[in-house]
């Protein structure tokens, strides 16, 4: 796969082996209070202090973390992927939650896509709940999927009783779809209904065309 540009490379849902280490390292988007990059083994620490919460990863359909090495290990073999990002505030340099994009072809992924489409997923942690900090971070991936990635379309979901990420999706222009029942929740061993949004680049334009 060499000299195939990395964002192809991504949207084809291919290793981040195949990027050099220059284009990974290459993969930082900014908003006025965040950065956006890879995750590093060194942001162990600040990912267990967040997502250890019982109130972060199980109504998003992960468990919570159980030590510092668990989110190291995490770090590594699942954050570590193509298109996720620490969210880092820019004020202190810390990572305090997560924003990503999966395809079809990623290996964690919830909506029924195409290949020219995407999902995206997030988090924060709890102190920093109601300050739009991941409204803006998504804005930003939604951004970057349209203009950098040239997708068509993304979708986002949320689980029945999930409004804080149900409200996120409203405030970045999402549009609801349809509900899923009798979802498997495979980390948790559970079974939930999801509710699935999309945004298309039509809709995206017109939507920043009036911001």
């Amino acid at each position: 796969m060499p000299g195939t540009p990395v964002n192809t490379r991504i949207r084809e849902g291919i290793s981040p082996t195949f990027c050099t280490t220059e284009e990974l390292e290459k993969m930082e988007l900014q908003t006025a209070r965040l950065i956006l990059r890879p995750w590093q083994e060194s942001d162990a620490e600040s990912l267990y202090k967040y997502a250890q919460n019982p109130n972060i990863g199980p109504i998003a359909g992960w468990p919570p973390h159980t030590s510092v090495e668990n989110s190291r290990e995490i770090i590594k073999t699942v954050l570590s992927a193509p298109e996720n990002y620490a969210v880092v505030l820019k004020e202190t340099g810390e990572a305090v939650g997560c924003v990503g994009i999966m395809t079809e072809r990623a290996a964690i992924h919830s909506s029924k896509m195409k290949d020219n489409e995407c999902e995206v997923g997030y988090w924060i942690g709890e102190p920093y709940w109601g300050k739009g900090l991941i409204p803006e971070a998504v804005n930003e991936i939604l951004r970057h999927a349209f203009e950098d990635l040239q997708l068509t379309t993304v979708w986002c979901g949320y689980y029945e009783g999930n409004e804080k990420s149900k409200r996120v999706q409203e405030k970045c222009g999402f549009i609801y779809s349809h509900a899923e029942a009798n979802k498997p929740v495979p980390m948790l061993s559970d079974i939930r209904t999801e509710h699935f949004t999309k945004i298309t680049l039509e809709d995206w334009k017109n939507r920043i065309a009036h911001l």
